[in-house]
């Protein structure tokens, strides 16, 4: 008797199934516009540089077991590191990640469409909960408010979330950008951007 119900303890426990991501609200909060073009300030912290130590620290790969298995590999099938560390069993949510040094945001009712550099336009739509894809990285993404804050979380199949959250800030002509890192082991690092108007 005191076996079957350690069994069933056990296996509650242990049986859990993959994370899945809950939808948000929907509904735009009123007066909260985050439309406009953005620059970004200076930042060290908040650089190219910086956005990749972050995802280092939390795709889930260890990295005395990442170069122990480099250093098998021949060089010829070696590659680029980044190309080595990607084709792993590591999270790869960071694929859906756009950077940009100026956004243009147009806001709907519906939805937000960010132009990064001119370059790439994302769309996120408010309430959304769907399956998304970069070439053969998939990802389940949520997006919704969290009172004046839009939060777009995208989760990987390996367990890595990144969730990007949008503010403003000092009367609406501050734009705060919070990515966060998550690995399937909780572990997190943040990088705050800040743009300032330009119109």
């Amino acid at each position: 008797m005191k076996w079957t119900a350690m069994t069933i303890l056990l296996c509650l426990g242990g049986c859990t199934g993959p994370e899945v991501l809950d939808s948000r609200n929907g509904i735009v909060p009123a007066g909260v516009n985050l439309s406009g073009t953005w620059q970004i300030r200076t930042d060290a912290s908040a650089n190219p540089t910086r956005v990749r130590e972050a995802i280092r620290k939390t795709d889930g790969i260890k990295d005395d077991e990442y170069f122990r298995d480099a250093k098998r590999q021949s060089s010829a099938v070696r590659g680029g590191s980044q190309s080595r560390r990607s084709k792993s069993k590591g999270g790869l949510v960071h694929v859906f990640l756009e950077l940009g040094r100026t956004l243009k945001i147009t806001q709907t009712p519906d939805g937000l469409f960010i132009s990064f550099d001119r370059s790439v336009v994302e769309e996120f739509r408010f309430g959304e909960n769907r399956m998304v894809s970069v070439g053969e990285v998939q990802g389940q993404r949520v997006t919704g408010w969290e009172g004046d804050t839009l939060v777009v979380e995208t989760l990987d199949r390996n367990g890595m979330k990144l969730t990007d959250r949008f503010r403003l800030l000092q009367g609406g002509e501050l734009l705060e950008r919070r990515i966060e890192f998550r690995s399937k082991a909780k572990e997190r690092e943040s990088v705050i951007q800040l743009f300032d108007r330009t119109r």
